[in-house]
């Protein structure tokens, strides 16, 4: 229940975020995009805010050094595996953690106990969950039996603790359609960083259909983690079947990842050079983002899995729509947007064979582009993040 904000200790706002941090002296040591998260947190909330993060495990990466005098927000830095208890939670009253990672699923009772409105943001359902340990080629059989199990051990926590919170922040259908039978106070966002000066302008979607209607070549982008859970592996022999129908095409990867060498070797191996282009690891919001804009036609995805990928509305943004296979998240959104085409998940050929029949209907293309900005302008990172936001507000008595 909503209750009356009379003081600024009803105020204060912790964040307990699976992200890694650590003190060096004078500076701390972040994730770049953790903060520039949390400065959005600051921004919207009316009272003070926090955030409670554990040391960085051995090898972790993406850190960088900051002044805590420069942040906006105050720190609250934890050993690397330490158990959060009550005292962890003393000075804040509206709490919001990731219900993703289970050694957070506590707090739920926790909060119960001192009165505390705890909110579970959740991005993987435990089908995507099994979906990822099966994908994983580094795990033997018996690891993936183990972790099966523990998926449906930590599952039934995970209920119990979302049953008895003041709400969940669902990223994604998938979780959306699952968790909001727990708990009604469920709301639904897809994830992404695009905003209102990155989407694809007026100018370059009439720079795309003229291009589409001209005949060249059509222009696929991929990008990514390149991982068997992000279905990397398909995209060679994507290429291949396209060429063996002769269309033209280019396909342009950027991206990172495990499969890297083995799709570098590939493209060698069937002499696929002129059609596959990889572009590494860029800069999202300087490199990424306007090449799709004026360089792309189609966003080529290959998920095998159902996880809210910021990628689908990302590139939709860019009035990109998309090609990919029918996973519980990109089938609903496909749905739902009208952005773009599915097949049976996991069919490679169907998936090629699709885009060759697109190929020769640059009008469809152009139909779903236009569906897949006007979708994303609906779904920008501010409108879903306000969503959150005024969830929590309403609990503060602030609506």
């Amino acid at each position: 229940m909503p209750v009356s904000a009379t003081s600024d200790a009803t105020l204060n706002l912790l964040v307990i975020t699976s992200a890694r941090g650590r003190a060096d002296g004078a500076s701390v040591t972040l994730d770049k995009k953790f903060v520039e998260g949390m400065k959005y947190y600051t921004a919207s909330w009316p009272g003070r805010t926090a955030c409670l993060l554990r040391a960085p495990l051995q090898g972790a990466l993406f850190l960088d050094h900051f002044d805590p005098q420069d942040l906006p927000f105050s720190l609250l830095f934890r050993p690397a595996r330490h158990h959060l208890t009550a005292e962890d939670l003393h000075g804040h009253d509206i709490i919001l953690v990731s219900g993703d990672n289970p050694d957070y699923l506590h707090l739920a009772q926790l909060g119960k106990a001192q009165s505390k409105r705890i909110f579970f943001t959740i991005e993987y359902t435990a089908e995507t969950r099994r979906q990822i340990t099966m994908l994983d080629r580094n795990r033997s059989f018996l690891s993936k039996i183990k972790s099966l199990l523990d998926i449906t051990l930590t599952e039934h926590r995970r209920r119990k603790a979302f049953a008895i919170s003041h709400g969940l922040q669902a990223n994604g259908y998938p979780a959306a359609d699952i968790y909001h039978r727990i708990n009604d106070n469920t709301v639904f966002y897809l994830d992404n960083r695009m905003t209102a000066n990155l989407s694809a302008t007026e100018d370059e979607m009439q720079a795309r259909q003229q291009y589409l209607l001209s005949g060249q070549p059509m222009r696929l982008i991929h990008s990514g983690r390149l991982e068997p859970m992000k279905g990397s592996q398909d995209l060679v022999p994507i290429a291949q079947r396209l060429r063996d129908r002769h269309v033209h095409f280019v396909l342009d990867v950027f991206g990172d990842g495990s499969l890297k060498t083995d799709i570098h070797r590939d493209i060698a191996r069937h002499d696929l050079g002129n059609q596959i282009r990889l572009h590494g690891v860029v800069d999202f919001a300087t490199e990424l983002v306007p090449f799709a804009r004026r360089n792309s036609d189609i966003f080529l995805s290959c998920h095998r899995q159902s996880d809210p990928s910021c990628s689908y509305l990302e590139n939709m943004g860019c009035g990109l729509p998309v090609a990919g296979y029918a996973n519980r998240m990109w089938g609903a959104l496909a749905q739902d947007s009208k952005a773009g085409w599915t097949v049976p998940l996991g069919d490679w050929s169907a998936l090629a064979d699709k885009l060759a029949d697109l190929a020769a209907a640059p009008a469809q293309i152009a139909e779903k582009s236009a569906n897949a900005l006007k979708f994303a302008k609906a779904h920008f990172f501010d409108t879903e993040f306000s969503r959150r936001i005024a969830q929590m507000k309403l609990a503060a008595g602030l609506n």
